[in-house]
């Protein structure tokens, strides 16, 4: 016996295209977190390259700012992408059972958390 098709299959795929918008922010956010956290080893070997900073004989524990910030932003990926999986599996339950409500609670949290990391970065870079 056949599985039955899903009833309701443009919304449905609609519903996956939209989860997969929100893993490719999650892995963007994921990404740029890596970079920012490599950016301080990049300064670091940049400045002694040109001289600007004497070689520390023993390597230094202590995260930068640019860690801490690129690890928040692998975390804040992280959780978007698991927020998203939960988000997808509730609308695919409700497009079966049409009761589908819009809910826009992942939307205003990663525009808050963007708007929010986005101005420690800026705060940072003015510092710095």
């Amino acid at each position: 016996m056949a599985p039955k098709p899903k009833k309701n299959r443009v919304d449905h795929l609609a519903n996956e295209r939209t989860f997969l918008a929100w893993i490719r922010t999650s892995l963007g956010l994921m990404a740029f977190g890596f970079v920012v956290e490599k950016f301080a080893l990049f300064m670091k070997q940049i400045s002694y390259f040109f001289g600007k900073q004497e070689v520390a004989t023993t390597p230094t524990l202590q995260p930068g700012y640019s860690s801490i910030f690129g690890m928040v932003l692998v975390i804040v990926g992280i959780l978007i992408g698991l927020f998203a999986y939960f988000k997808y599996r509730i609308t695919e339950k409700q497009i079966d059972e049409d009761t589908y409500r819009p809910s826009p609670a992942l939307a205003i949290a990663l525009t808050l958390t963007t708007v929010i990391l986005g101005g420690f970065l800026v705060i940072y870079l003015i510092l710095v």
